[in-house]
């Protein structure tokens, strides 16, 4: 029976219109429930009344940071389980994420990956019901795109 999921590897690279970037690296992560997402600068500050939250994806020190501000007036704010098993307080966002072509709306918490290897954390709810992942393969959707 052939399956109706696309096979991920290890880690692609997404798309994020709404936030203005594309071919941002990501590691797959079926260890992880949720995705993430790093951010600097994150602030919560008053609008008319209401909690707006901002912050600046990544920072200086990656190759694709643009020191742009981004703004959201619906969010988040919850505990998240860190890697260390450590419970941290986060923000999230709901933002489009593009990958083989699909267009899936998605959860990210907002927090500082600046010592992690890859920007971006894709995890199983991301995943499921879309995508296997195959370990031995990386950058199968990015090398998809580059060939179009």
């Amino acid at each position: 029976m052939e399956s109706l999921l696309k096979t991920i590897g290890r880690r692609d690279r997404i798309d994020l219109p709404e936030l203005g970037y594309s071919s941002i690296k990501a590691k797959i992560d079926t260890g992880a429930y949720g995705s993430a997402i790093h951010c600097s600068r994150i602030e919560i500050k008053q609008e008319d009344g209401k909690d707006i939250l901002s912050f600046e994806l990544f920072d200086p020190s990656y190759s694709k940071y643009k020191k742009k501000k981004c703004v959201f007036e619906q969010f988040d704010d919850k505990l998240v389980k860190s890697s260390s098993g450590d419970t941290e307080h986060r923000y999230s966002i709901i933002t489009d994420a593009i990958i083989f072509g699909i267009k899936v709306r998605t959860e990210f918490s907002l927090t500082d990956r600046s010592q992690m290897k890859y920007p971006i954390l894709l995890g199983r709810k991301f995943l499921y019901n879309r995508f296997l992942v195959d370990v031995r393969l990386k950058d199968v959707s990015y090398r998809m795109k580059a060939k179009k």
